[in-house]
């Protein structure tokens, strides 16, 4: 590995200045869902929707540690982009309902966060993959994720981005259908959530290297257990007559099933890749 395949000190601080903040976000979220008006940047109602804002969160503590430790900028160079669509939808949803926020620290934190970091992230991105040499060809131990496999992650991801994006468009629909009960602003920023998977499994479609995606799936896997548990302690507020609700609750457990399948086969993969047995020897 040449110095230029690391991730620079500026990339490697700034992961470690955005993690506070996150586990910050999470416990409030987690903790105290029902004083989210006046400890976070707006009430949030039910908890399931701070549950699910934190989770994201949860997940993001994960990649950024990731990110701050990293070796090799290829190691999470495709949760960058995700980072960047995710922030900015945040952006966005907040100049759409200013009026829906407490005037709080929390809230001041919050709008200089999400007016910074899309723009910050996506320029340590460009600089890093300027700087970064190409992917190297395929090694003799590099793990492969199988094209099947990665047509099923790729759909996956697609139709949660669409989920995301048609949410964020058009949140009153979201209002009528979603499993539990939200408003234009948290329909919005479910949505922002929703994208994260889509952008980060798009990867596949050029990337077929696991140690490209390790870190992004566990990451994913991370948010998907806190969305589960999330699930189950806020299952009082899911709408069970709505259709989508059972589906939600289906999809959610499949995915981390799937999830926890995917990074389970290919970390043994790569177990084997890097330490492979020596020949027996008879006796």
């Amino acid at each position: 590995m040449s110095v230029s395949d690391g991730v620079t000190p500026a990339t490697r601080w700034t992961a470690i200045a955005i993690i506070p903040f996150l586990v910050v976000a999470a416990v409030l979220l987690f903790a105290f869902p029902d004083r989210t008006g006046e400890l976070f940047a707006w009430a949030i109602a039910p908890p399931l929707s701070a549950y699910l804002l934190a989770s994201a969160y949860v997940g993001g503590v994960w990649f950024f540690v990731c990110t701050a430790r990293a070796r090799r900028w290829d190691d999470v160079r495709h949760g960058f982009p995700a980072v960047v669509v995710f922030a900015a939808a945040l952006l966005i949803a907040t100049l759409l309902h200013l009026d829906g926020f407490s005037r709080n620290l929390s809230f001041a934190v919050w709008i200089v966060l999400y007016a910074t970091t899309p723009f910050v992230i996506a320029a340590l991105g460009i600089r890093e993959a300027r700087r970064a040499r190409p992917a190297t060809p395929v090694a003799g131990d590099e793990v492969i994720v199988s094209r099947p496999l990665r047509a099923v992650l790729v759909a996956v991801g697609i139709s949660a981005a669409l989920t995301g994006a048609a949410m964020f468009v058009l949140p009153e629909v979201a209002i009528g259908l979603w499993a539990w009960e939200l408003t234009p602003l948290t329909a919005r920023v479910t949505g922002a959530v929703l994208t994260l998977t889509g952008v980060v499994n798009a990867g596949l479609v050029r990337d077929a290297r696991w140690s490209a995606f390790r870190v992004l799936f566990q990451a994913q896997l991370v948010s998907l257990v806190a969305i589960a548990a999330s699930i189950a302690f806020g299952s009082a507020a899911l709408l069970w007559e709505r259709p989508t609700t059972a589906g939600f609750v289906v999809l959610v457990i499949t995915a981390l099933l799937l999830y926890a399948w995917v990074a389970w086969r290919h970390e043994r993969l790569r177990g084997r890749a890097r330490h492979p047995r020596a020949p027996s020897r008879r006796a």
